[in-house]
Formats: C-alpha cells, sequence, structure tokens
C-alpha cells in the first residue's frame, strides 16, 4: 500500500517531467507524431516513475501500488493534455490481473512499457487504439483477448486523445469482466480534474494579465463571481473521485464510478467553457491553449457514455 507521502513524491516526480518535457509546443508535436505520443517522455514515464507498473502487484514484477497512484499520474499528465498511453495500458493491465492466472508474457510487457495496452468498450472508438500490442474486450460480462485485429484511424476532435476503430479477428475469452467500466469512468475521471485544474488556473492568470477599461478585468466582481464558481465545481468534483478511488481499494462500486465521472465531466466542461469566454477571440484560435481544452472536455465526456447516461445509471442503482 503507497503511503501519502510516497504517493504525494509520485505526484511531484511527475509533475517536473511534465513541466520539463511537455510544454504546450511539446505536446502539440507528441500528438502529430506517427504514434501521437512522445515516445521519449513515455520512456522516462516508465523507468524514472514506473507509471507503467503502478497498479502491477510486486510479485508480477510491478510496482505494487493501487488505483490511487495510476489516478494521481493521470491527473498530472492530464492538467497539460499530455498524450501517453498509460490510460489504455493501466486499463489492459487491470484486466489480465483480475485472472485467476494472469498471462506473465504479456504483464511483463505492459509493464516494462514495451507494449501498449488498450481495452474496448466500444470497437468504433478506442483510447490508444493506434499503437496498442494487448487489447482486451470488456463488453460487461466476459473479458476477451483479441489477439489479432485490424486498425483504422479516427479523425477525433481532440488531437490529443488518439483513437482508432478496432475490429477482431482472432480472439479468446479469458474469464468474467471486473466490472473494468468503472474503473475506467474513475481514472478518466481523475484525467478530467487535472485538465480543469490547470484550465482554471490559466484563466485566472489571463484574467490578472488582460487589461480593459484600464484595469484587469479579473478585478471586476462579476468574474469573480465566475471563476469562484468554477473552483467550486472543480473542488467538489476532485473529492468526489477521490472517494471514488477510495471506495474502489475497498469495494468497487458503480454508484461511486458513475459520480466520479459525471462530476467530472461537468466540472471540465463548464471550466472549459467559461475559459473561451473569459479568453474573448482568442480562445478558439489554434494558437491558443484554451482550444484544446475545450476540446478535451467534450471528447473525454463522450467516452463510456456522455453525462445523460450516467445519469441514467445513477437513477437505476439508486431507485
Amino acid at each position: 500500500m503507497t503511503s501519502t507521502d510516497e504517493r504525494e513524491l509520485l505526484r511531484d516526480t511527475v509533475a517536473a517531467l511534465v513541466d520539463k518535457h511537455a510544454s504546450p509546443e511539446a505536446v502539440r508535436a507528441a500528438a502529430a507524431s506517427e504514434r501521437g505520443y512522445d515516445e521519449a517522455l513515455w520512456s522516462m514515464l516508465c523507468e524514472q516513475v514506473g507509471a507503467a507498473a503502478l497498479v502491477v502487484p510486486e510479485e508480477l514484477g510491478g510496482a505494487g501500488g493501487e488505483l490511487a497512484d495510476a489516478a494521481v499520474v493521470l491527473g498530472e499528465l492530464g492538467k497539460r493534455l499530455v498524450p501517453t498511453p498509460l490510460l489504455g495500458s493501466t486499463l489492459a493491465e487491470l484486466a489480465l490481473l483480475s485472472l485467476p492466472e494472469p498471462p506473465a508474457d504479456l504483464l511483463e510487457a505492459l509493464t516494462e512499457g514495451r507494449s501498449i495496452g488498450t481495452v474496448v468498450f466500444d470497437p468504433g472508438y478506442v483510447i490508444n487504439g493506434n499503437t496498442a500490442d494487448v487489447v482486451i474486450a470488456a463488453d460487461g460480462e466476459n473479458l476477451t483477448h483479441w489477439r489479432t485485429f485490424t486498425t483504422t484511424a479516427v479523425t477525433a476532435m481532440d488531437i490529443t486523445r488518439p483513437l482508432a476503430a478496432l475490429e477482431p479477428s482472432d480472439t479468446t475469452v479469458l474469464g468474467p469482466d471486473p466490472g473494468l467500466a468503472d474503473m475506467a469512468a474513475i481514472l478518466i475521471a481523475a484525467e478530467q480534474v487535472g485538465a480543469a485544474t490547470r484550465c482554471l488556473d490559466l484563466t485566472v492568470a489571463y484574467t490578472k494579465d488582460r487589461v480593459q477599461f484600464g484595469r484587469p478585468i479579473g478585478s471586476f466582481q462579476a468574474l469573480k463571481h465566475r471563476m469562484a464558481d468554477q473552483y467550486v465545481a472543480v473542488e467538489t468534483a476532485r473529492a468526489i473521485v477521490d472517494e471514488a478511488v477510495s471506495e474502489y481499494t475497498a469495494a468497487p462500486s458503480p454508484v461511486s464510478a458513475a459520480r466520479a465521472r459525471l462530476a467530472a465531466s461537468e466540472a471540465l466542461s463548464g471550466v472549459a467553457a467559461e475559459a473561451v469566454q473569459m479568453h474573448g477571440g482568442i480562445a478558439i484560435t489554434w494558437e491558443s491553449d484554451i482550444q484544446l481544452y475545450f476540446k478535451r472536455a467534450h471528447g473525454s465526456a463522450q467516452l463510456l457514455g456522455a453525462p445523460r447516461e450516467q445519469v441514467r445509471r445513477l437513477e437505476s442503482e439508486l431507485f
């Protein structure tokens, strides 16, 4: 079990790597590359942080961490919209680890970062599907290993989130689905909270610098109230996601996972929309990073089902 101090050290280490190697220009270059991510940064995350090994037990060659450790790293990467295969690989590892006898060869390659993993929830939009070597499909009942498959590139609005359509040709059922969609929901929510945090920080900084009528626009009461409302939304979402991560460690809860996704999606979408408004016309230009956060907000909200579907799920679980 990772201590709080160790988790904060993990957060600081990832933040330092991101600050040094994932500038806005570097993120755009990585997104435009053939593989859709910075391979050098991915290697550093694997070698210096053990990012690809976080959720794998030590006896299986991993770091012996928990879902919360992966959530911390994804949150830091989400702040700068850093494209990496971490989300897909972590989900593939969680799928394999749920089996009575996890396949050692697949798990070792994923843990070392040599292979890229992903989990298929919707074959038309697969996270990291363009580079995945280890593909596991989860349908709510079973996990299926797609041994061979064809890949078709998907043009997504969010350039920092590589997606692809996959079609299997040789498959093997591995075992029951342990609720992988709930694990994915929690991890994506952690990433969304990170993105919302950074997007709000950028907006606050801009309103302090942008002068109108002889004073910074951030000094206007109406904008202060709007930014305060967004801060409350982000911190509320953070608390809900943290609770979902804690509950997962004890006993996975579909309700907490759905609540986390709903809160995080609404927080990021709200912050991104306000950021566009407060940045004015420059926010929708290619040069502005705000348009990237806006696209990430709307792209992420549709993964694993739109927010309205999360509401329906909560209704079915609670009533």
